[in-house]
């Protein structure tokens, strides 16, 4: 952010700006959920549950009520303005994501400002987004899945699979150097069957084949079937270059945890993955890079995303003659966003640096 925008008051200002010009082009609605997005995390940074009931010196069972009863409030606020704007479809699903951001409120001390965007730009985004797109809400008309496409399918694929596939990763990691036999089996055995087979089969399976499995009467969403198949298969290629990573980290990281008491899990979280992850950073900008690349294989399912779609607009009557042109900036599109990914990449290689040498 510039310089000019770093204090409160200039972002707050920023803000209302950027709510009026949404009010104006889109309607009360929208500029209401943008300044929920935009001026909430300047407002939960200063609060906690937790901080505020230890502080009041109430005993922990009232005070763990008490908090549970603020989450619910905020969750039935939030479904009491869905309902109120007419979107009672998201109205379920706007109250879980509320609860989900007020967990953090629950267990920990006041979070900065950048916590709590990230967290409303990976809880409530995609809840708003999702209902967005297929409509059904604020007058939308509905828009099936399968007739989403070009650049935004692009985009929906590789980010949804960026996003679930990093953790899933880490787990199936943890869990091959497990010393729980069951554990590292069933871990070994995913990863070494995911390998095995391309990504094509895995889609092939997740279109044609999974839905034979459901009872009469079940539908399960295409795309929603292609994202976790895309997931867990790259989910296992993150888990070897995890794997990597915490072979590399030194075994005195390990005792120095285990001399301050720390368990398995808090001295995971907190020491082994972060260092991990530095460095491994151009393995996973290695698999970020591929799987944004291979979102052009979902055609094969029936779905057309950028590539598919400058493909499909050479069969119209006034795209005749266009052939180069649309391969070239469907490339173009390509280069450009795989070149920001290993730009960004290396800036934060290079900003965390670390050498056990």
């Amino acid at each position: 952010m510039p310089a000019t925008f770093k204090s409160r008051i200039s972002q707050v200002i920023l803000f209302l700006a950027a709510g009026a010009g949404v009010l104006a082009w889109w309607g009360p609605g929208f500029a209401l959920f943008v300044l929920v997005f935009l001026l909430a995390p300047l407002v939960l940074e200063r609060f906690s549950l937790r901080f505020l009931v230890f502080r009041s010196g109430i005993k922990a069972p009232v005070s763990r009520g008490l908090a549970l009863a603020c989450a619910g409030l905020w969750g039935a606020g939030a479904y009491g303005i869905m309902m109120m704007i007419n979107a009672g479809q998201a109205a379920m699903a706007a109250a879980w994501a509320a609860g989900l951001v007020a967990l953090p409120m629950l267990l920990f001390k006041p979070l900065p400002v950048r916590t709590w965007q990230y967290t409303l730009m990976l809880v409530v985004y995609p809840v708003f987004a999702f209902f967005m797109f297929t409509g059904e809400v604020l007058g939308l008309a509905h828009v099936e899945t399968h007739f989403w496409g070009g650049l935004y399918l692009t985009l929906v694929i590789a980010v949804t699979g960026l996003v679930a596939c990093l953790p899933i990763g880490i787990l199936l990691a943890l869990g091959r150097q497990s010393k729980m036999p069951a554990i590292k089996f069933i871990c070994v055995f995913f990863i070494e069957i995911v390998r095995g087979v391309p990504l094509v089969s895995v889609l092939f399976m997740a279109s044609v084949m999974f839905p034979l499995f459901l009872p009469p009467g079940a539908h399960f969403d295409k795309l929603l079937r292609a994202l976790i198949g895309v997931s867990f298969f790259y989910a296992v290629y993150i888990a070897e270059v995890i794997r990597g990573g915490l072979q590399a980290i030194p075994k005195g990281q390990y005792e120095a945890a285990q001399a301050l008491g720390w368990g398995y899990w808090k001295m995971m979280s907190l020491i082994i993955i972060p260092q991990t992850l530095r460095l491994v950073i151009p393995g996973l900008a290695n698999n970020i890079l591929s799987l944004f690349k291979d979102t052009t294989l979902v055609a094969v399912i029936g779905l057309l995303d950028l590539l598919g779609v400058a493909k499909a607009a050479m069969a119209d009557a006034q795209w005749l003659g266009f052939t180069k042109e649309a391969y070239v900036f469907a490339g173009l599109v390509f280069w450009i966003l795989c070149f920001s990914i290993s730009r960004y990449s290396n800036h934060l290689e290079k900003k965390y640096h670390s050498s056990y040498h």
